[in-house]
């Protein structure tokens, strides 16, 4: 009888078990506890999940044996889609190791995804006992509709950087990846880029490789101000690449009547008319401040370039002909102070987790209190500790390289070269409107604006940044942020990318990229001198605590229950 009661118990246990088992898999939610929310996603990502009306598959190239960190990452991404999954039924994955199988079949493999750009890296992961080498693919390749997007699951993989803060960067930007490649999937009507041109702005080969990434996504093109009316109002972005000539008052307002409409600009400018070429020439050069009739213009936004150059000690270098070798010329690299590496000190989403930029001869930006409209700032780019500003004109020579720089007279740290600006902004042309300007607005059946609707505007102090060179050999552009000299590739691309999805996005999926996963790092040296002791704090001390509570539970069984002797 007791015997059958305890079968009993044991199958009532076990389909106790099984049912909560089956309820948990059908509906599945959690509760997210942790300080940086890292597990609770956006509302765009929802959004855009709940509302999938296709089959959205994702093969995750990133299935083998890992070291502590890529395990870390390819749980990461299957906890992300398993969140996704929960969203919808259309998300379908599978981990996959294209590096498992037939020799021969691994190498076709391998091919076909070097032509797509698809390159593995080679994982070092350093243990306190042991160092580990693999090549492996740390990319998710995304299907829909036909169409398919490789994401890049590692971000900033650099020679040099600490593992964990590469892993931990690359957790925290799973989320804006994988939804913004799904989201680019099922777009179908691009959104509309163009450019401004008439003004000297740079031309399509310059500006190739950024366009190469941009057409993935955007619907590129031209526009000459002086030929058109008026700006499209459904145009998504207009970037005004370094112009070179002054544009007309006529031109300014019809960019200025297009950000009333509520439209988004890019503003890569050059105050200062300045090259390295002119430099190697003559010798030396002296700039002169550019005069572009914007500055009124971008005033009353809210900002201002100011006609003088950036110096930096954070810098590339330049190569300089140090003398002639057998009748050839020798060139050494040297540090060029007009040449920042500037970086970010805002946690905003388009700069958080990106690596350096590389600009060339940029100007300060400052800030300007709006007396209408309501305006926000927020600092995007700056230069380092050691940096300074130098007005024009001046003389620029290299003579200034002969001599170590004085680290006390890079004084001005932190200048701003790249702000973001969003809000209501108000009109240039408020209280100055000519006539004809009124009849060619009352000809299109619009109204003059005084006030924008909410928008948005990125002012960065330099044209070039967006500049690929050239590569004579191959006569194709380089990547756009790839330093020929110090063979460095600096996040130029990136930064402009995500300039350009933050003020087409509505949707606030590059809200995304601000999601801060904390790294919270252990003490090496200290974790490998204690390591016994807590060993034995979670793997001794529970037998121990266990064995003792064993011991005492027998002895008042004994004492309670045991025959007491005769």
């Amino acid at each position: 009888m007791r015997k059958t009661q305890t079968l009993i118990q044991l199958a009532l246990f076990a389909g106790v078990l099984l049912f909560i088992n089956i309820l948990g898999n059908t509906f599945y939610n959690y509760y997210d506890l942790t300080e940086d929310k890292r597990f609770t996603l956006t509302d765009a990502s929802v959004d855009l999940v709940e509302n999938l009306n296709d089959v959205v598959y994702v093969k995750v190239l990133l299935e083998g044996e890992f070291g502590a960190g890529f395990k870390r990452l390819q749980n990461s991404v299957k906890e992300l889609l398993d969140d996704y999954r929960a969203l919808s039924s259309n998300i379908e994955y599978d981990f996959v190791n294209p590096l498992e199988g037939d020799i021969d079949e691994v190498r076709a493999l391998q091919e076909k995804y070097a032509k797509s750009g698809i390159l593995p890296v080679n994982l070092r992961e350093l243990t306190s006992e042991s160092k580990k080498e693999q090549l492996t693919y740390p990319y998710a390749l995304i299907f829909f509709a036909g169409r398919e997007i490789a994401v890049n699951l590692l971000e900033n993989n650099v020679p040099g950087t600490n593992p964990e803060v590469v892993i931990n960067n690359s957790v925290s930007l799973l989320e804006y990846k994988i939804t913004a490649a799904i989201k680019k999937l099922r777009t179908i009507q691009k959104p509309v880029l163009l450019y401004t041109e008439g003004h000297g702005e740079l031309l399509p080969l310059q500006t190739a490789d950024l366009d190469g990434e941009l057409i993935k996504t955007y619907d590129i093109n031209r526009i000459d101000l002086s030929k058109v009316t008026q700006i499209d109002p459904k145009v998504d972005v207009l970037v005004v690449a370094k112009p070179t000539l002054p544009f007309s008052d006529r031109d300014n307002f019809k960019v200025d009547q297009f950000v009333m409409n509520g439209g988004r600009v890019l503003w890569l400018l050059d105050k200062v008319a300045t090259s390295l070429d002119s430099m190697r020439v003559n010798g030396s050069h002296i700039p002169l401040p550019m005069e572009l009739n914007l500055d009124r213009l971008l005033f009353k936004y809210g900002a201002r370039v100011q006609p003088n150059l950036v110096l930096d000690l954070e810098c590339t270098p330049i190569p300089l002909q140090t003398g002639v070798v057998g009748g050839k010329p020798q060139y050494e690299l040297f540090p060029w102070y007009y040449f920042p590496r500037v970086a970010s000190r805002s946690n905003h989403p388009i700069v958080k987790s990106i690596d350096r930029v590389n600009m060339f001869f940029a100007n300060r930006i400052d800030t300007i209190e709006t007396r209408k409209g309501n305006v926000r700032k927020e600092i995007l780019l700056t230069t380092s500790d050691y940096s300074r500003f130098q007005r024009v004109p001046t003389n620029l020579s290299f003579e200034m390289l002969r001599e170590d720089p004085d680290p006390k007279a890079f004084n001005k740290p932190h200048q701003p070269v790249a702000v973001l600006m969003e809000g209501n902004f108000p009109s240039e042309f408020e209280n100055r409107i000519e006539d004809s300007m009124k009849e060619g607005l009352k000809e299109m059946n619009m109204e003059f604006k005084a006030i924008s609707e909410p928008t948005r505007m990125i002012v960065v102090a330099d044209g070039d940044l967006a500049i690929s060179n050239y590569d004579r050999q191959t006569q194709k552009p380089l990547p756009l942020g790839l330093n020929p000299f110090d063979k460095y590739q600096y996040s130029n691309k990136q930064f402009l990318l995500n300039c350009v999805d933050y003020l087409h996005d509505n949707k606030g999926v590059i809200e995304a990229r601000g999601k801060d996963v904390k790294l919270r790092l252990l003490n090496g040296v200290k974790a490998k001198d204690e390591k016994t002791f807590w060993q034995f704090i979670n793997i001794g001390l529970p037998i121990v605590l266990l064995s003792i509570f064993g011991l005492g539970y027998n002895w008042l069984r004994r004492k309670r229950y045991g025959t007491p002797a005769s």
